[in-house]
């Protein structure tokens, strides 16, 4: 992709990756495809760029990153204040030091359905379904204040029955509340 992306303002970023199995020469060969999806103020999503590469290493998503940059991507300033302002994802590494280098000034949020997914890895399906629902109601608030207060409702609530979650959740606390302060 080389359109370019100065059309609107993307105030939010999601970027993720998934691995494919594509032919290269003549092998078949696991790369990561990676996809940047901007969502405008007016809320409109849009695919902003993917790319293909060995591995989600740092300099990949800081390449990739870079690459939307040149496109247009702008990132929010004092001066400018129409860039990206949140960039949501897993919490690989790579992507959170790539989004430092390339998109400053700009808030991480870690993705909640991969913390979902997190907790099902933990307690398995059917136990944690009611512990993400319980999670979920996080992000159903409409206040910074809100927001944290039922974060600590949900890690109370869940000390007891599920401490392993409970600890997860408050050593989450940054990474999954950033949004809140927006």
């Amino acid at each position: 992709m080389s359109r370019p992306l100065d059309h609107t303002w993307f105030p939010y970023l999601f970027v993720d990756a998934t691995y494919l199995d594509v032919r290269l020469g003549h092998r078949v060969v696991c790369q990561a495809l990676v996809v940047a999806t901007g969502v405008s103020a007016q809320g409109r999503r849009e695919i902003l760029g993917m790319a293909l590469g060995d591995a989600e290493t740092t300099d990949f998503w800081t390449s990739f990153l870079r690459s939307l940059r040149e496109r247009g991507l702008r990132v929010a300033t004092d001066q400018d204040p129409e860039g990206v302002v949140l960039v949501t994802s897993d919490a690989h590494a790579g992507i959170r030091a790539a989004v430092k280098a390339i998109l400053p000034g700009a808030s991480w949020q870690r993705c909640r359905v991969h913390f979902a997914r997190n907790v099902t890895s933990r307690l398995g399906s059917a136990r944690s379904k009611p512990v993400n629902a319980l999670v979920s109601t996080i992000f159903a608030q409409t206040s910074r204040e809100a927001v944290m207060a039922q974060y600590k409702h949900v890690v109370d609530s869940l000390r007891e029955a599920f401490p392993e979650i409970a600890q997860m959740l408050i050593d989450a606390e940054p990474d999954l509340t950033a949004f809140a302060a927006l």
